[in-house]
């Protein structure tokens, strides 16, 4: 009985390396995939292989592929398995990278950047549905936390490793992204688990209208969460440096301590749903980003910016953990959490990629005035925050 009681306490040594697969998938499709292409923009401007329209146009590609793999995920696992679909997503990342170190055309790149965000999404969807259920449910933040370090991990590397890339050349940047991640997925290959029987056959799950409402409007709140990390997730260097005037040494040094943060959200958020309860962590967390982004409107001193790229680079990775965490909560089968999750990425997808368009917009209309768009998603969270409530305000007996 003593050894039951532990294996609660803590998961088996056997399970720490399809957290490690997990890990490698999410910093290959998230973390390098995304985030390393924003420090290759200018580098792409200047070489001449796009204009700077055309760059932008390609970053979207990936945000919109993005959505179309959170849709296409569950399918395509039906379809391979899971262990099968992760693999083969990893590998698609892999080629992208690859193929973009030869500029042949616009059309070129735009299918490769798409194909990298399909894969990010369909990852993001698989990878905890695939990993977690070998997990004991008293761990499983903490290990969906570890998993999506992984995006912590490439935002980071995103300001240490493509640095010294570029100085050997954009071309060689491109295939030494690509090496990195071939390496992760050879670590990768054989740390994917079975597939439980259940989640190949789930034919016993509750009607879907018995889904509890409080899901939909995780939906709904996940969603603006989305749409308020965008601002400062693409911004917060383009401020300091050129609306701050504070040169790109300091842009730098800020969208470094942005990564320190996104390496220590995904675990420290885990840890809190673990401790607190996903709903109670997520209102906490929600409150504090909701207070960073206001200030970061006003704030002009190296240290407070430092500190609070801290805290806002923590959030991306972070939520996601706390929304799966969530939607464990509130849904009690397998196959139905499957659902759930699969559902709020594409809701967290969608807001994204209108995020991007419209802040871009606006951005442009109000003569790149970055403080508008940081109050602007400090109200995109008030309002993820509020959702949290409406159960309680429509239905004062619900639970808080």
């Amino acid at each position: 009985m003593r050894t039951s009681s532990a294996a609660l306490d803590s998961p088996p040594s056997g399970i720490w390396l399809p957290i490690f697969a997990g890990l490698c998938a999410s910093l290959v499709s998230i973390g390098l995939a995304r985030f390393a292409y924003t420090p290759l923009i200018p580098s792409l401007i200047e070489a001449h292989w796009f204009s700077a329209g055309d760059v932008v146009y390609l970053g979207a590609a990936n945000l919109v592929g993005y959505l179309i793999g959170a849709l296409l995920g569950r399918p395509m696992a039906r379809r391979l398995t899971h262990k099968n679909a992760l693999r083969l997503m990893m590998l698609a990342v892999t080629a992208a990278f690859f193929a973009c170190a030869f500029p042949l055309s616009v059309t070129w790149y735009f299918a490769w950047r798409l194909l990298s965000g399909i894969a990010g999404g369909a990852i993001m969807v698989l990878v905890a549905a695939t990993v977690l259920p070998h997990v004991p449910a008293a761990r499983r933040g903490l290990a969906s936390g570890a998993i999506f370090l992984g995006i912590g991990l490439g935002i980071a590397g995103s300001g240490t490793i493509v640095p010294p890339l570029l100085s050997l050349g954009l071309e060689a940047t491109w295939l030494g992204l690509g090496v990195l991640s071939l390496v992760l997925t050879g670590l990768s290959w054989f740390g994917w688990p079975q597939d439980l029987p259940h989640v190949a056959a789930a034919k016993h799950s509750a009607p879907e209208d018995t889904t509890p409402r409080a899901v939909y409007l995780l939906f709904a709140q996940y969603a603006f969460m989305a749409a308020g990390l965008v601002p400062a997730m693409v911004f917060l260097v383009d401020y300091v440096t050129r609306g701050l005037k504070a040169g790109a040494h300091v842009g730098a040094l800020v969208w470094v301590m942005y990564g320190v943060g996104a390496i220590i959200g995904p675990v420290s958020y885990g840890f809190l749903a673990d401790h607190l309860g996903a709903r109670r962590s997520i209102r906490l967390v929600l409150a504090v980003q909701a207070v960073a982004l206001g200030l970061l409107a006003i704030s002009q001193t190296f240290l407070a910016l430092a500190l609070l790229a801290v805290l806002i680079g923590s959030f991306p990775p972070g939520i996601v953990p706390l929304a799966l965490a969530r939607v464990h909560e509130l849904v009690p089968d397998h196959h139905r959490q499957q659902v759930a999750w699969s559902r709020a990425t594409v809701s967290f997808a969608t807001f994204q990629a209108v995020a991007g368009f419209a802040y871009s917009a606006l951005f442009n209309a109000s003569g790149g005035h970055h403080a508008f768009l940081f109050l602007i998603s400090a109200g995109a969270i008030v309002i993820a925050f509020l959702f949290d409530y409406i159960p309680r305000i429509a239905s004062p007996d619900a639970k808080a």
